[in-house]
């Protein structure tokens, strides 16, 4: 054996000996030596770890969870009951029975409720989102607060830069905000508006309201044929 195949045995030695010892305390895992978990970590009993995970730094995860393969969780807090599947999490607190992912990322300063729904190819950046709110698919939200019990359809983008600095914009309980809309901050949506899809918002908007901004559609009739027909 060389000395860089040696290197990684005791590498791999050391990675299975730190797995072991949170799989005496109640941890299982896919198999001990496909997790990279460092020393100082902790994960409460009945939580199932999954191939290729990384976890780091001062991370503390609750029981009971499910972090399925190749996520990456660093200087968080996880509450018990949660599941993530194939994301990024750093430096933020995610609460319990909230699900996040697939392929989700969570970036720093970020607070997520309990009973939260943070889907796939959701990017939540320096904000907070409060209990049961869902988030379902394709959208990003950055320097925002958002209330309990909201619904984000698909596509949703809160605008947080203007070119010279980023601004806030927050949301009231129990909005409904529908697909594809902007909000370009600093906005206020008070608590139970609705949002129209398509819809970009540059105004306060007062609870229980209606918003749509978009123009209605127009269709020429033989517009195809008048041009020479399909190609």
């Amino acid at each position: 054996m060389n000395e860089i195949e040696k290197l990684y045995e005791e590498k791999a030695g050391k990675r299975r000996s730190v797995n072991l010892s949170f799989a005496e305390k109640g941890v299982e895992f896919f198999d001990l030596s496909q997790a990279e978990i460092e020393e100082g970590v902790t994960i409460g009993e009945g939580t199932y770890i999954g191939p290729g995970v990384i976890i780091r730094g001062s991370t503390a995860i609750g029981e009971n969870c499910r972090i399925e393969q190749c996520s990456r969780i660093e200087n968080c807090v996880i509450g018990d009951d949660t599941v993530i599947e194939q994301s990024v999490i750093l430096s933020s607190a995610i609460g319990r029975g909230t699900t996040v992912g697939p392929c989700a990322y969570v970036r720093p300063n970020s607070r997520i409720g309990k009973g939260c729904r943070i889907g796939d190819f959701v990017e939540i950046k320096n904000s907070s989102i409060g209990d049961g709110t869902k988030i379902s698919h394709l959208t990003y939200v950055g320097d925002s607060d958002l209330g309990s019990g909201i619904n984000l359809g698909c596509g949703v983008v809160f605008v947080n830069y203007d070119g010279w600095e980023k601004r806030r914009s927050v949301v009231g309980d129990g909005a409904f905000i529908g697909c594809n809309v902007n909000i370009i901050a600093p906005v206020s949506v008070g608590a139970g508006a609705y949002i129209a899809a398509g819809s970009t918002v540059t105004d306060d908007i007062e609870p229980g309201a209606l918003f749509i901004a978009r123009d209605r559609g127009k269709s020429i009739e033989e517009w195809v044929a008048r041009r020479g027909g399909l190609k």
